[in-house]
């Protein structure tokens, strides 16, 4: 067993009880309740919240429950990303993680107040602990700017603008780097603020490395995977924008090595600067199977 299979082993179970114990002591309407809790406790690898308690780790710094708390108010904007992802508007998907996606199970409607009230529900947890102030403030602010319109919202857009539209791969990262890297970057960057951290560039430098590993491998277990592994659809980006369709697989597996290369340069650097043992953040590349492993 890895150190990321330990740290999950630790940590998954958990992040999981804190979040599913929350939601039915704080959501009082039955209904959304019950829409809330079913996409939150449907699974999923808590990468998110585990890279902030990653950080946190790495750093000497205790889990307390306010940074708990903290840590887990991302996975609840990543779920509501997910919810309004798979809406008949959007990508139309009628699984997620095994299961039936929210509308499917109860309705556009519910599902679409259901991701609304997972992400207002977010900020309140960044600013109902005991964190100091100064941590609340640049915790809010980071998340609101990772996942808002200069974030996750406007990689969105970019996604659906462009299903037409042949990209460029500068434009590819740059559109990944806003839907799905910036809630990455975010993970780390609220585990630095926790942590009183001084300099955070090679540290976020790790964290856009890992945001853009994720990404490419995603499209990649979209080409080489099956739906009983991944627990939604396969095969669905045929004509999308994506690292096997722009650079064939080879090519996306090459992108990717790189792509961890890069993020473990940087987290050397940062051990080199700080002192501190890295190893833990590094094991979470363990996650990517490369294509000689497969």
């Amino acid at each position: 067993m890895n150190k990321l299979n330990e740290f999950e082993t630790q940590w998954v179970t958990k992040i999981n009880e804190y979040l599913t114990s929350q939601l039915k002591q704080q959501i009082q309407q039955p209904l959304l309740n019950e829409a809330m809790t079913y996409s939150v406790a449907a699974g999923g690898k808590r990468l998110r919240p585990l890279l902030t308690l990653a950080t946190l780790t790495t750093f000497n710094v205790s889990i307390t429950e306010d940074r708990l708390k903290a840590a887990t108010a991302l996975e609840l904007v990543h779920t509501y990303s997910l919810i309004h992802d798979d809406l008949p508007a959007m990508d139309n998907d009628d699984l997620r993680r095994g299961k039936p996606t929210n509308h499917v199970k109860f309705g556009e409607d519910i599902a679409i107040l259901a991701g609304d009230a997972l992400l207002t529900l977010a900020f309140e947890w960044l600013t109902t602990n005991q964190l100091s102030t100064q941590q609340q403030v640049q915790l809010v602010a980071g998340i609101a700017q990772a996942a808002g319109p200069n974030g996750m919202v406007a990689g969105q857009v970019d996604d659906v603008a462009n299903e037409a539209n042949q990209l460029t791969l500068d434009q590819l990262m740059q559109l990944h780097k806003r839907k799905t890297g910036d809630l990455i970057h975010y993970a780390v960057l609220s585990g630095l603020i926790m942590a009183d951290a001084t300099d955070y560039t090679n540290w976020l430098q790790f964290a856009d490395s890992f945001g853009l590993a994720f990404q490419i491998y995603d499209d990649i277990l979209d080409v080489t995977s099956n739906e009983a592994d991944l627990g939604k659809p396969v095969a669905q980006d045929g004509n999308k924008n994506t690292y096997p369709n722009l650079l064939g697989l080879d090519g996306a597996y090459q992108k990717l090595a790189t792509t961890i290369e890069e993020g473990r340069q940087a987290l050397q650097l940062a051990e080199e600067q700080t002192g501190l043992n890295t190893t833990l953040l590094e094991s979470f590349f363990s996650y990517f199977k490369l294509n000689e492993e497969n």
